[in-house]
């Protein structure tokens, strides 16, 4: 008698056993999909994740319902894979699945499905089920599996749904994304008929009476003639503020111009840097000779070259390399954002061979690229942390670019796990290289390639010889002192920007704090506005006029008076990004100024067409927070300002000082790209910060030197291990007592070195929970395994407690 190990896309530890019945046995295997009744009533779709003979001793297994595949959905690969997460990162076998698989491919009970709009089903073709399942849905709008069960076997259910699907007759309810439409230009030409039918002289006297439009047709005409293959943009026209659309308007009345339109991607429309590649530099070539050897000693690789460096063409050649090789190659991306450049060049050389894999496509589409890796159509997949999950048949080469993007280890997104770490493992189950770049790597992949556990390669030089941008430390106390400031820009500062726009180039201008105030103060009482739900103080946006709360996303309008005292006086404190953004509109009102922040990116593509605001030049000076740090490749922004320099250190992080240093190195990297004439300011109260003062030295292993001796001093990773075990409940004396208990657990298995808390979180309360942490600092080596062991024994014990069931426990390893 065969029993099977399954896993259930329900948030519980461990896989659980079913009967595998007689008939299903020759066809049953590892890595398929089966249907499994749970709990009552419910059915779910389950993976085979182990075959054996072991009947259960405490319980009667139920049996296996159906087969769902034909042949396994998951390589063995990731079976291996997902089993090493679990025990890794402490975290359920069911929670990985409903991570890693689309929706489609993990039907339960709760799953509703609908018609597609506008269809015409063609019922001669349809099996007796399909009927049915189509007819109730033609009577009823929404309908889950449930509800299905009355009128088809369960044993047939998952097929009639996925034989509907595939007909793309039904599907899964959820709000499909409208798709990004292509920008359309206009453009003039002059009518070919009237230039073949009618004389010259004879149009300029009809127009004598309107001597502007005789001017406008004389220009398209002059434009038209000198350069016959380039189109002419309509806006051209009108720059100088000469013609205006009336002069045009009337000239196309009279049958003399006519306007049409082309279709420009916004985004893949960039023609930069990178198409002009084509041969490697020197430094290039040794740095792609020095992989393959890391690579034929079955090392991965750090991938260290600053910015503009052309890492980038190294991994298209190394990506070339494995093609031919017919294997196949995962770029892994931060965020789909970063992609613009990368893809339109492997768009051109690998067409339809070149997948794409993020949380914005819908479920439908993410089936679609889950089928053609498993039928092994794509070669090249670019996605984010969820592509490490599809089914690859022969990966030879990952490439984890950006490495060091804290987007790589979200704490939002459960489960919790670091996915450049997973992506070194992935690679070695499927034996494929492994490449990690970044312009600023993390300092503990730093110190792994230092230990020569990965290979090291360092790029020191820009791309074509470029030259790195120029670092300036600006003292603000000074200059505020010497009264040479103007609100929170020094004149020197604002003497740089107004240069650079002079010479027709863009500066960018950072300062990574949301909002127009950190807070609302009452000066009278000293009353400031708190979320109802989170102990952290509203900030006010004033573009909306509103309080918003960055953790619940509470909203509140602005208090015209103090709602304790009735003052009407009011202050803003603390200074955001849209205060920025006014203060430089009012310091150059005849530039355009552009915002870039998560507020005002809100909007469907709004990212997308301030990109191309800035590629056609249309805007001369872009603030925003740490999103414009990223993906930004353009020719003519020259200089980077930071105005508030000292809040990007002053954070209780002990990454603070790391996260500045790679924050100020990234967006540096988007001055000068081309010329080599970059400039960076960075404005400052405490200019002799070690971090300001190596920064501006740019001497890469001091700074790393620096940030390696602080965290050896304080036992900080890479020479430790970190653990955060968050406990949260609504009731505040519940969860202290519950995280008193586990930390006395923790104490009986750990030295007490080693166990930190339990202490309230730094926010000790979001979202109507409150919270509370404890903190593991565990050696690194053999003895992390020993005491990781017990940490789990601890948190199995405090499982075991009733009462505290209903507390939400969150693990963060390697935190």
């Amino acid at each position: 008698m065969q029993y099977a190990q399954i896993i259930l896309p329900l948030n519980l530890k461990g896989s659980f056993t079913y009967k595998v019945p007689d008939e299903l046995i020759p066809d049953i295997q590892l890595g398929m999909r089966v249907l499994v009744p749970f709990g009552g009533k419910k059915i779910y779709t389950g993976i085979v994740f182990d075959l054996h003979d072991n009947a259960p001793e405490n319980f009667v297994a139920k049996e296996v319902i159906s087969l769902l595949d034909d042949s396994p959905i998951m390589p063995p690969e990731q079976i291996d894979f997902w089993n090493w997460l679990s025990e890794y990162y402490l975290c359920g076998l069911g929670e990985i699945y409903r991570f890693a698989f689309p929706s489609s491919l993990k039907l339960e009970s709760e799953t509703y499905l609908k018609l597609k709009p506008n269809i015409q089903v063609d019922f001669e073709n349809l099996d007796v089920n399909e009927m049915y399942l189509i007819q109730a849905l033609e009577v009823r709008q929404l309908i889950n599996l449930t509800d299905i069960e009355a009128f088809i076997a369960k044993k047939d259910i998952i097929k009639t749904i996925n034989s509907l699907i595939d007909l793309q007759y039904i599907e899964i309810d959820e709000k499909i994304a409208e798709k990004y439409r292509a920008k359309e230009v206009a453009y003039v030409k002059i009518n070919e008929e009237v230039l073949s039918n009618q004389n010259l002289t004879e149009i300029l006297l009809k127009l004598n009476k309107a001597p502007k439009q005789k001017d406008l047709f004389l220009l398209i005409l002059e434009m038209q003639t000198e350069k016959p293959d380039v189109p002419i943009k309509k806006a051209v026209l009108f720059e100088d503020g000469f013609f205006g659309s009336s002069h045009f308007k009337s000239l196309a009345d009279k049958n003399l111009v006519e306007e049409y339109y082309m279709q420009k991607d916004r985004i893949e429309s960039y023609e930069g840097e990178i198409e002009e590649i084509e041969e490697l530099s020197e430094e290039q070539k040794s740095a792609k000779l020095e992989i393959d050897e890391a690579f034929e000693e079955n090392k991965n690789v750090l991938l260290h070259g600053v910015t503009s460096s052309g890492k980038t063409h190294i991994y298209l050649e190394k990506i070339e390399e494995c093609i031919s090789n017919g294997k196949n190659v995962l770029f892994l991306l931060p965020e789909i954002a970063l992609t613009k450049q990368i893809t339109q060049r492997l768009e051109k050389k690998y067409g339809r061979h070149l997948g794409f894999y993020h949380q914005k496509l819908t479920d439908f589409e993410r089936v679609e690229v889950w089928r053609r890796i498993k039928q092994n159509d794509i070669k090249i997949l670019v996605g984010t942390k969820n592509a490490l999950f599809l089914p690859y048949q022969n990966l030879g080469l990952i490439i984890v670019d950006e490495e060091h993007d804290s987007a790589y280890r979200p704490r939002e997104i459960t489960p919790h796990f670091n996915a450049k770490d997973s992506a070194l493992i992935l690679g070695g189950f499927y034996g494929a290289g492994v490449i990690l770049g970044s312009a600023t790597p993390s300092v503990e992949s730093y110190f792994r390639a230092r230990k020569d556990k990965m290979k090291y390669i360092f790029l020191n030089e820009r791309f074509g010889n470029v030259k790195l941008p120029e670092y300036e430390l600006i003292n603000l106390k000074e200059a505020q002192d010497s009264k040479k400031v103007s609100g929170n820009f020094s004149l020197r500062l604002i003497e740089e920007i107004k240069k650079t726009i002079d010479e027709k180039n863009q500066a960018i201008i950072l300062h990574n704090r949301r909002g127009y105030s950190n807070v609302l103060e009452c000066e009278s009482c000293g009353y400031v506005n708190y979320c109802s739900n989170c102990d952290v103080v509203m900030t006010y946006h004033k573009a909306a006029n509103e309080m918003k709360c960055h953790y619940c996303g509470q909203r509140a309008s602005r208090p015209r008076t103090c709602p304790k005292c009735h003052s009407e006086n009011l202050n803003e404190k603390g200074v955001g990004v849209e205060q920025i953004h006014e203060e430089v509109s009012k310091l150059f009102p005849d530039k355009e100024v552009d915002r870039m922040d998560v507020d005002s990116m809100r909007k469907k593509f709004a990212y997308e067409k301030l990109y191309e605001k800035i590629e056609d030049r249309e805007t001369d000076i872009v603030v925003g927070t740490q999103m414009i740090s990223k993906g930004l490749d353009f020719d003519h922004i020259e200089l980077v300002a930071i105005p508030k320099a000292d809040s990007l250190l002053y954070v209780q992080d002990f990454r603070a000082e790391e996260r500045a240093y790679q924050l100020i190195t990234q967006v540096s990297g988007r001055a000068g790209r081309v010329s080599g004439n970059g400039k960076i300011l960075i404005q400052t109260f405490n200019p002799d910060h070690s971090v300001f003062q190596l920064i501006k030295m740019n001497n890469i292993p001091k700074i790393y030197k620096y940030f390696l001796t602080e965290r050896q001093k304080f036992h900080y990773p890479p020479f430790t291990k970190l653990i955060m075990i968050e406990l949260k409940h609504r009731r505040e004396d519940k969860v202290n007592r519950a995280s008193q208990f586990l930390g006395s657990i923790l104490r009986k298995y750990l030295p007490e070195e080693c166990v930190l808390g339990p202490e309230k979180s730094q926010i000790a309360r979001i979202n109507n929970f409150y919270q509370f942490q404890i903190l593991l600092k565990l050696p690194r080596g053999k003895n992390y395994e020993k005491f990781k062991a017990m940490v789990l024994l601890s948190l199995n014990e405090f499982d075991e407690i009733t009462a505290y069931q209903s507390i939400k426990k969150d693990v963060f390893v390697d935190f």
